[in-house]
Protein backbone atom coordinates (compact mmCIF):
# COMPACT_ATOMS: atom_id res chain seq x y z
CA UNK A 1 0.00 0.00 0.00
CA UNK A 2 2.89 2.34 0.82
CA UNK A 3 4.21 1.77 -2.70
CA UNK A 4 0.94 2.81 -4.30
CA UNK A 5 0.71 5.95 -2.16
CA UNK A 6 4.31 6.81 -3.08
CA UNK A 7 3.57 6.37 -6.79
CA UNK A 8 0.46 8.58 -6.47
CA UNK A 9 2.46 11.29 -4.67
CA UNK A 10 5.15 11.25 -7.39
CA UNK A 11 2.50 11.30 -10.17
CA UNK A 12 0.71 14.24 -8.53
CA UNK A 13 3.98 16.16 -8.17
CA UNK A 14 4.87 15.57 -11.83
CA UNK A 15 1.41 16.62 -12.99
CA UNK A 16 1.56 19.80 -10.91
CA UNK A 17 5.05 20.61 -12.22
CA UNK A 18 3.98 20.08 -15.83
CA UNK A 19 0.96 22.34 -15.30
CA UNK A 20 3.17 25.05 -13.77
CA UNK A 21 5.31 25.15 -16.94
CA UNK A 22 2.39 25.24 -19.36
CA UNK A 23 0.44 27.82 -17.36
CA UNK A 24 3.08 30.51 -18.09
CA UNK A 25 2.52 30.63 -21.87
CA UNK A 26 1.21 33.91 -23.25
CA UNK A 27 -0.49 33.99 -26.64
CA UNK A 28 -1.39 37.36 -28.18
CA UNK A 29 -4.81 37.98 -29.68
CA UNK A 30 -5.15 37.45 -33.40
CA UNK A 31 -7.79 37.71 -36.07
CA UNK A 32 -8.85 35.50 -38.91
CA UNK A 33 -11.72 35.67 -41.34
CA UNK A 34 -12.83 36.11 -44.85
CA UNK A 35 -15.03 38.51 -46.75
CA UNK A 36 -15.99 39.64 -50.17
CA UNK A 37 -16.62 42.85 -52.04
CA UNK A 38 -17.49 43.97 -55.50
CA UNK A 39 -14.65 44.67 -57.91
CA UNK A 40 -15.70 47.18 -60.50
CA UNK A 41 -13.71 48.62 -63.34
CA UNK A 42 -12.82 52.22 -64.06
CA UNK A 43 -13.98 54.26 -67.00
CA UNK A 44 -11.11 56.10 -68.69
CA UNK A 45 -11.94 59.32 -70.53
CA UNK A 46 -10.40 62.57 -71.79
CA UNK A 47 -7.34 60.74 -73.16
CA UNK A 48 -4.69 63.13 -74.48
CA UNK A 49 -1.21 62.34 -75.80
CA UNK A 50 1.71 64.79 -75.72
CA UNK A 51 4.28 64.39 -78.48
CA UNK A 52 7.97 64.90 -77.89
CA UNK A 53 8.93 68.48 -78.89
CA UNK A 54 12.15 67.39 -80.60
CA UNK A 55 10.90 64.15 -82.13
CA UNK A 56 7.15 64.55 -82.72
CA UNK A 57 6.86 60.96 -83.93
CA UNK A 58 7.31 59.87 -80.29
CA UNK A 59 4.78 60.02 -77.47
CA UNK A 60 6.33 61.78 -74.49
CA UNK A 61 3.40 61.52 -72.07
CA UNK A 62 -0.33 61.10 -71.80
CA UNK A 63 -3.14 62.22 -69.54
CA UNK A 64 -6.56 60.78 -68.84
CA UNK A 65 -9.37 61.02 -66.33
CA UNK A 66 -10.83 58.18 -64.26
CA UNK A 67 -14.50 58.07 -63.27
CA UNK A 68 -13.65 57.21 -59.63
CA UNK A 69 -10.82 57.99 -57.25
CA UNK A 70 -7.67 55.85 -57.46
CA UNK A 71 -4.42 55.71 -55.51
CA UNK A 72 -2.34 53.84 -58.10
CA UNK A 73 -2.41 53.96 -61.89
CA UNK A 74 -0.21 52.42 -64.58
CA UNK A 75 -0.53 52.48 -68.36
CA UNK A 76 0.97 51.05 -71.52
CA UNK A 77 0.22 51.83 -75.18
CA UNK A 78 1.93 48.92 -76.95
CA UNK A 79 -0.09 45.69 -76.83
CA UNK A 80 3.00 43.47 -77.15
CA UNK A 81 4.75 45.12 -74.22
CA UNK A 82 4.66 43.75 -70.69
CA UNK A 83 5.97 46.99 -69.19
CA UNK A 84 3.52 49.40 -67.57
CA UNK A 85 4.54 52.98 -66.83
CA UNK A 86 3.88 54.31 -63.32
CA UNK A 87 1.60 57.32 -63.49
CA UNK A 88 0.90 60.20 -61.12
CA UNK A 89 -2.60 61.00 -59.92
CA UNK A 90 -3.89 64.45 -59.00
CA UNK A 91 -7.19 64.82 -57.17
CA UNK A 92 -7.71 61.06 -57.26
CA UNK A 93 -8.94 61.02 -60.87
CA UNK A 94 -6.58 63.08 -63.09
CA UNK A 95 -3.77 60.82 -64.28
CA UNK A 96 -0.47 61.71 -66.02
CA UNK A 97 1.88 59.08 -67.44
CA UNK A 98 5.37 60.16 -68.50
CA UNK A 99 6.89 57.58 -70.84
CA UNK A 100 10.64 57.16 -70.52
CA UNK A 101 11.90 56.30 -72.99
CA UNK A 102 9.32 57.85 -75.28
CA UNK A 103 7.04 55.55 -77.26
CA UNK A 104 7.19 55.64 -81.07
CA UNK A 105 3.75 56.48 -82.47
CA UNK A 106 4.07 53.67 -85.01
CA UNK A 107 4.24 51.08 -82.19
CA UNK A 108 1.37 52.49 -80.12
CA UNK A 109 -1.60 50.24 -80.86
CA UNK A 110 -3.55 49.70 -77.64
CA UNK A 111 -4.08 51.67 -74.42
CA UNK A 112 -4.14 49.47 -71.33
CA UNK A 113 -4.69 50.99 -67.88
CA UNK A 114 -4.38 49.42 -64.46
CA UNK A 115 -5.83 51.41 -61.56
CA UNK A 116 -6.55 50.60 -57.92
CA UNK A 117 -8.00 52.42 -54.97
Amino acid sequence: MKGIIGILVVAAALATGAYAFTATNTVPSSSAGSGSGTISGYTVSAIAYTLNATTPSNIDSMTFTLNASATTAKAKVVSGSTTYTDCTIAGGVNVTCDFSPDIAITTADQLSVIATS
